[in-house]
């Protein structure tokens, strides 16, 4: 038998942290960021394909991600009203420079 106590099995499952992927959609907030994330899923009845989008605030503590850039983010205490993860990693940054995107006039 493994000789584990209760004690390092409850550390373990603690320890972890949730990790999701997604799109940054906003960045206009001082470090903050707001990723917004798609799950695709297959409808129960009719089985076509669902997608399902959420929008999530996160802590961007240097201001390094940028509109499109695809990001992953980690679960983390409260920060704020609505902020309750924090930027882990930039993923892949988008091909479009942020002047470009302001000169665009879209935002």
């Amino acid at each position: 038998m493994p000789e584990t106590t209760p004690q390092q099995s409850v550390a373990a499952a603690a320890g972890r942290r949730k990790e999701i992927v997604g799109e940054v959609v906003s960045n206009r907030m001082h470090k903050t960021i707001v990723v917004q994330v798609v799950r695709k899923k297959s409808h129960g009845f009719y089985g076509r394909v669902v997608s399902k989008a959420k929008k999530f605030y996160a802590h961007d503590e240097k201001n390094e991600a940028h509109i499109g850039d695809v990001v992953r983010l980690e679960e983390t205490r409260p920060l704020s009203k609505l902020k309750r993860w924090r930027l882990k990693q930039i993923v892949r940054r988008t091909s479009l420079t942020p002047e470009a995107i302001a000169a665009d006039g879209r935002l």
